[in-house]
């Protein structure tokens, strides 16, 4: 990008940080995220247009809180604070910051806006927000006048209009605040004045510039798994780098039915990728015996994974790279790469790979969405039926059985997963959800098959409806078809005698079941 095109966000832990880089790239603009300990030299070298201070869970006034270098404020650069944010810029700049005791605000609140300011420009006098904080700006510094506050009476919005710093007291990046939207790109292209000139086909040329650059004339090993996001991964990469990319297609023995012959064709005859294929499911079925914890399995799979990468590296002479198709939200649940954000789950190829790895990781995708990989993929003329498919984890089927993973509970489990899948796709539903699957639960259940009385184990079915995969609610599919999907497995699988269907969104709970 060229000086002064993009926005820097400092991340203060907010579970929301990733929201906002994505929300000022659906205006046209390029966001990063940075660490909030960043140093000043970090920051102004990434020539911000604009500075955005994101939320988070501490309070300004306790020992030890997160805060920022005072240099920041005099670096002539715009900056906007949206809650937690917001708080420290009025506490370092003289205001008074404090505990809102019984003005606390969670979810939709009505605010007034106060001001003709750019901030809020385009919006109407009375909007929607949405809070969530427990401490309030009491007083705000010498300089600031306060630009909005809530029908409590609670500030909710200030600006130095002449310094250019602004604070919000409310979250704009989240669907709960209509406006939120139009607000960061009010500060992100009419205060800031950042151009519009971030899109998929900028990134993808910045992104071939970047991998040519980091392998000049070396090679590097792709992880395939026939999914979007590999595939996407695998095709940006050659097109950077050509035959210096090997991609290698691992059967885990976790995969769904069909699902190895399926991906080996559509990679080789659709994409035109050279692929190597190994079947290693005996291996990975045997790493996996008597393990119960997810968190274990994660582990095991992951180090399973990059053994037999360097095992084929060996094979082929040096190869110093490996690329995988992480993405941002696999990165903000497994650790706090770009801050102090709190670990939720750790995925087998962020937080599960092993300590003596000997691959330099090409990780092209790490700060983006599953919809911006679908318009990326596009971009690279990638087939529909790739794009279109589910999300599905690295480590497969062994994360949709909860409890021990054997042959035999594999076997269920795929079948049952290929029936709610027909059936979606035979009834319409498949594109409407976000993402669907069958998990296997290790509770034994009552049935009744002919005239004796069974004992098998339960289905839970799991479709839900998402924008980003951050946030999901369950799909409302209608009951005649869960009757049908659930007749079908009882009926059609030896040892399944109940079948369930989830209706938790996440929050609180996540897509995937372990």
């Amino acid at each position: 990008m060229e000086e002064k095109e993009r926005i820097v966000i400092l991340d203060y832990g907010a579970q929301y940080s990733q929201l906002i880089a994505r929300r000022i790239r659906e205006e046209g603009v390029y966001a990063v995220i940075l660490p909030y300990y960043s140093s000043l030299n970090e920051i102004t070298s990434s020539n911000p247009a604009g500075i955005i201070l994101s939320g988070g869970p501490a309070h300004v006034f306790e020992p030890g809180a997160p805060l920022a270098d005072l240099k920041l404020f005099d670096l002539g650069v715009p900056i906007l604070g949206i809650c937690y944010g917001m708080q420290i810029i009025a506490h370092l700049l003289g205001g008074k910051v404090g505990s809102a005791k019984g003005k606390r605000e969670y979810g939709n609140t009505g605010v007034e806006i106060l001001s003709k300011s750019p901030l809020f420009s385009g919006l109407s006098n009375k909007i929607t927000v949405w809070m969530s904080h427990g401490d309030v700006v009491l007083e705000p510094p010498n300089g600031f006048s306060v630009i909005a506050k809530s029908k409590e009476g609670t500030i909710s919005a200030i600006a130095n209009e002449q310094k250019r710093i602004y604070g919000v007291q409310f979250h704009p990046e989240v669907t709960h605040t209509p406006d939120g939207r139009k607000i960061l790109a009010n500060f992100a292209k009419k205060i800031a004045k950042a151009p519009a000139n971030w899109t998929m086909s900028a990134f993808a040329e910045r992104a071939i510039a970047e991998i040519r650059e980091q392998v000049k004339e070396k090679r590097v090993l792709a992880a395939l798994s026939g999914g979007v996001d590999s595939t996407v991964t695998s095709v940006l990469i050659h097109r950077a780098i050509g035959d210096q990319l090997v991609s290698i297609f691992v059967n885990t023995g976790l995969l769904r039915e069909g699902e190895a012959e399926e991906v080996l064709s559509f990679l080789r005859e659709k994409v035109g990728l050279k692929v190597r294929y190994r079947d290693e499911t005996k291996r990975f079925l045997s790493s996996l015996k008597g393990v119960l914890d997810p968190e274990e399995k994660r582990r095991r799979i992951g180090y399973t994974f990059i053994r037999i990468f360097e095992e084929e590296a060996v094979k082929l002479g040096e190869i110093p790279f490996l690329a995988q198709g992480t993405l941002y939200p696999d990165v903000i649940e497994s650790r706090p790469v770009a801050g102090p954000s709190a670990t939720i789950k750790t995925h087998h190829n962020v937080g599960g790979l092993p300590q003596d790895l000997k691959f330099k990781l090409i990780e092209p995708l790490r700060f983006l969405f599953k919809d911006e990989v679908r318009r990326l993929g596009e971009e690279l003329g990638i087939p529909e039926e790739i794009l279109n498919r589910h999300p599905f984890p690295g480590p497969g089927l062994a994360v949709r059985i909860v409890g021990e993973v054997t042959e035999e509970r594999l076997s269920r489990l795929r079948r049952a997963d290929a029936i709610f899948i027909e059936e979606l796709k035979k009834g319409g539903f498949y594109d409407k959800v976000w993402q669907a699957f069958a998990v296997l639960l290790p509770v034994s259940s009552v049935g009744v098959m002919g005239d004796e009385r069974a004992y098998g184990e339960v289905v839970a079915l799991r479709a839900v409806t998402s924008e980003d995969g951050m946030t999901a609610d369950w799909a409302e599919l209608p009951l005649s078809f869960l009757g049908r999907v659930a007749n079908r497995i009882v009926n059609e699988i030896p040892g399944i005698t109940r079948v369930a269907y989830d209706i938790s969104s996440k929050p609180p709970a996540t897509i995937e079941w372990e």
